[in-house]
């Protein structure tokens, strides 16, 4: 076991946030915390990992375990380097050793300019570079929240590979679906202060989430049945006066005084929007180009009024700039944007609308409507609020008091309110749980109107769009037909091969870098001498083996060998990784010459 948590509270005023509740971590487990916003996943995850004390219980682990945390919003020091921050509070010997590594990975993630300072960069960049640094540091246990936001898709492909092959434990949060479904082997849901865990990936979890709520109405409709019988016997009065009246009459008021099962909390929103005319929105020969590179290449396109379009590429390619010029925010470098006169678009974007902390959520959606009609009827703001999860409590206390995925949330309930027939999201996904993305892709099925959506989430793609647009590195908009699964089968072969390639075409551009592609001393000896370890690892395990052979009747002899066998078996695993990296490292050196 590396972590235990045991008998946890967290009370946030009058909210009750995690009631007694236990979790326990082995070897192995990749545990994914799921549940509505606001219902304390990312509390759990400070508590576990000793950033907030928790109110009562005890969190236990062994001295030498090692915790590496991603916060949802780290701290970072503005005036270092990307490489400076990941490095930051480690030692210089830590740094020389892994530095390689440290690059590889900043890469993969998106950066190029190890020098750059923090402070230049945006928000998705510096939660990057903190998972850099979360999954650099040598850990037994990562304790990540949220990993997924601000990766586009091939990040996420990568980051789910190096968690999969993660020999420790893993409790994380996340709301990104595929991701649960290939990388965990256990789910946590948080549910009204209380942990329910199933030993299951995503798609198995729903299955046995759905049988604990049959059982629990089932339960409750026999419970129900139990008690109108025995109501019965009570008015009529008991015959006897003996113990067995009296016991039944206790058993009765003991069932009676039993809580019935919450309702499940669903969010529903039926589809509204306004009658879209003939002409909806045109593009020709559109063009975007910031001080002299051109991030956009020219690009037309008429939306039909049934379309349902998802934009991927790289970061920074150019997808939210595309969304902008569609939605009238920026103008084209070159080429004109036709808008019809019935279009009314609903922008729901990816840095949020700043809402005003002070506001109540009730002050906020009145504002946009005080009312809707859908195809169930007229609601009011309340009413709609209601179906969005925000209770009577939550309408009429403050914005600032919300967590930030109800503030997202709410912000989308806007979006929607104002009853768009053109949606433009900019990574709707982000920070919205998976109860809110369930029903809004149920509600974006029946949408009358064009969907147009930025989005790295691709169970949310594979649901929602049937074309997808990819902004490529070079500024081209490329169409594909089908969901996002459809056009990974449709992309040309190869292609991530001819990205490494550009990559490596790209550092051979730099020789300066390149230079500083060598071994540090220690990993010039480690090197030399590692055949050797592995060598003597291997000798040693086959002796343990034969003894283990000559003493398997002498039970505490071969406890004893288990457990040294288990122990050398690590070490060995521990080489040939470190074996696999230098090896790799002195190819690359060799290729420079």
């Amino acid at each position: 076991m590396l972590l235990s948590a045991q008998h946890i509270e967290k009370n946030y005023g009058m909210k009750t946030l995690l009631d007694d509740v236990s979790i326990f971590l082995n070897a192995g487990e990749k545990i994914g915390v799921i549940g509505i916003n606001g219902t304390g996943k990312s509390t759990l995850l400070r508590v576990l990992s000793g950033q907030e004390p928790a109110d009562a219980g005890v969190v236990t682990m062994d001295p030498n375990v090692q915790v590496s945390f991603l916060r949802q919003n780290p701290d970072m020091k503005d005036d270092a380097t990307v490489l400076e921050q990941v490095f930051l509070g480690f030692p210089s010997d830590f740094r020389e050793l892994k530095e390689f590594e440290a690059k590889t990975m900043l890469s993969k993630l998106g950066f190029q300019d190890f020098d750059r300072k923090i402070g230049t960069l945006s928000g998705g960049q510096r939660k990057r570079v903190a998972l850099a640094t979360a999954l650099i540091h040598p850990a037994d246990v990562l304790i990540l929240d949220e990993p997924t936001n601000h990766l586009d898709a091939y990040m996420v492909e990568w980051l789910e590979q190096w968690l999969i092959r993660f020999r420790g434990g893993i409790i994380m949060v996340t709301h990104d679906r595929y991701f649960l479904e290939r990388v965990c082997n256990r789910i946590c849901q948080v549910e009204r202060g209380k942990l329910y865990f199933y030993e299951a990936n995503y798609s198995r979890y729903l299955e046995l989430r759905q049988q604990r709520y049959d059982y629990a109405q089932a339960a409750e409709r026999k419970r129900q049945t139990i008690l109108r019988r025995e109501y019965q016997w009570i008015i009529r009065g008991p015959q006897a006066r003996g113990t067995k009246a009296k016991d039944r009459i206790r058993r009765y008021a003991e069932l009676k005084a039993q809580d019935a099962p919450e309702a499940q909390a669903v969010t529903q929103m039926a589809s509204i929007s306004s009658r879209l005319g003939k002409k909806t929105v045109e593009l020709h020969d559109v063009s975007k180009s910031y001080e002299g590179r051109e991030v956009l290449r020219p690009f037309s396109y008429r939306f039909l009024r049934d379309d349902r379009i998802g934009i991927v590429g790289r970061n920074g390619a150019g997808k939210s700039t595309l969304l902008e010029l569609i939605s009238g925010n920026q103008n084209p470098t070159s080429g004109t944007v036709e808008v019809g006169d019935t279009v009314r678009f609903g922008y729901f974007s990816q840095e949020g609308k700043e809402l005003d902390l002070s506001q109540r959520p009730y002050d906020y959606i009145r504002e946009i409507a005080t009312s809707v009609h859908t195809s169930e009827g007229t609601f009011t703001a309340t009413q709609m609020l209601e179906r969005f999860l925000f209770d009577g409590d939550l309408q009429y206390s403050t914005i600032g008091a919300l967590s930030g995925g109800e503030r997202r949330r709410l912000y989308l309930l806007g979006v929607l309110m104002a009853a768009p027939n053109v949606l433009l999201l900019d990574e709707p996904t982000n920070d919205l749980d998976i109860e809110t993305l369930t029903i809004l892709e149920d509600y974006l099925a029946d949408f009358d109107g064009i969907i147009i959506t930025v989005s790295h989430d691709r169970y949310f793609l594979d649901k929602v769009v049937s074309q997808i647009f990819e902004v490529t590195d070079s500024g081209e908009v490329v169409r594909y037909t089908g969901c996002y699964s459809e056009y990974l089968e449709k992309r040309p072969a190869g292609e991530s091969e001819l990205v490494e390639k550009k990559e490596k075409k790209q550092h051979a551009q730099k020789p300066e870098r390149q230079q500083k592609l060598r071994f540090s001393y220690k990993e010039q000896r480690e090197y030399e001498t590692i055949d050797g370890d592995i060598a003597g690892l291997e000798a040693q395990i086959a002796a343990v083996d034969a003894e283990m052979a000559e003493k398997a009747t002498v039970y505490t002899e071969l406890q004893r060998l288990t457990e040294l066998r288990e122990e050398l078996s690590a070490k060995l695993d521990e080489k040939m990784e470190r074996w696999v990296y230098l090896n790799d490292l002195a190819e690359q050196i060799e290729g420079q010459k």
